[in-house]
């Protein structure tokens, strides 16, 4: 077909292919054996297609005689469908303080509430000021708040805990 030399994620492949022999490998699948480099790429030649290296570092390499094009079009088209059938996650942060007042957190839990109907993961968050860092239970205790109002839309996972000036509590929707 063509006398492409590298191609792409640095494919080696026909006139790139210094090993003097190969294993081959023939278009539709099937064992050639081993035979010389320069017979395979006539082989590939003969068929108007690539002779692509796929296991360089067997004792003798691999090569597969087949269409690159369309190979590498088939991949890109199956990672397509992969990347269109995975879900992101997404996850939001809400912060409180040691210091809260009721209503401040009544108003915190309604938006986790409404993050947690879109589908969203909530990362809810005590930020430990100055002699808080001292006793971070504060921190856990307003968290615990928290959870008694939100429990009837969410899963908890994991207790509260601390992590640096923060104590963090992930809740993901039921």
């Amino acid at each position: 077909m063509s006398k492409q030399v590298k191609k792409g994620n640095d494919v080696i492949m026909n006139e790139m292919i210094t090993a003097p022999e190969l294993r081959c490998m023939g278009a539709d699948g099937s064992q050639l054996g081993i035979i010389s480099t320069r017979d395979a790429l006539a082989l590939a030649d003969e068929d108007g297609l690539d002779l692509v290296l796929v296991a360089a570092d067997a004792k003798p390499p691999v090569a597969k005689i087949m269409d690159y094009g369309k190979f590498k079009y088939q991949q890109e088209k199956k990672q397509k469908e992969a990347k269109k059938n995975q879900k992101v996650i997404v996850v939001k942060e809400v912060k409180f303080s040691v210091k809260i007042a009721e209503n401040d957190i009544n108003y915190k839990v309604k938006h986790i509430i409404e993050f947690l109907e879109k589908g969203y993961h909530v990362k809810c968050r005590v930020f430990l000021k100055g002699r808080e860092m001292a006793h971070p239970e504060g921190g856990v205790e307003v968290l615990e708040r928290v959870w008694p109002m939100i429990e009837d839309h969410s899963n908890r996972d994991g207790e509260p805990k601390q992590e640096g000036r923060f104590v963090n509590m992930m809740v993901t929707p039921k």
